[in-house]
């Protein structure tokens, strides 16, 4: 079994919900850190959510972050979880209430 580190951004989620990440096929990974920042310099906060989309079951998915408050260039990082659990398939996926207002970076050790 092969280990390797990697990282994974999403520049400017917005109201739409996208994929920042998703286990490729033959592969486990641990999510070890993730980020999600407030980009912009409105003196409005926004809220961010960041979803664990099972590939099995999707009654199963459930919110890593939910509606996290984040004021002008503010940071929220997911810590002290211990190791998430990521199978071929799983997603995490990211969403906003602005337009083009959050950046999020993950941090996963991949096995192949």
């Amino acid at each position: 079994m092969a280990n390797t580190f990697k990282s994974y951004t999403k520049a400017s989620v917005s109201t739409s919900t996208v994929d920042v990440y998703t286990v490729a096929g033959g592969t486990t990974s641990v999510l070890i850190g993730l980020i999600v920042t407030n980009r912009l310099g409105s003196g409005t906060p926004v809220y961010a959510d960041v979803l664990l989309d099972k590939a099995d079951v999707s009654a199963d998915d459930i919110y890593l972050v939910r509606n996290v408050k984040l004021y002008d260039g503010s940071t929220y990082t997911l810590s002290d979880t211990g190791k998430i659990i990521l199978e071929t398939g799983d997603k995490i996926r990211a969403t906003s209430n602005t337009l083009n207002s959050v950046d999020i970076m993950i941090s996963v050790l991949e096995q192949t």
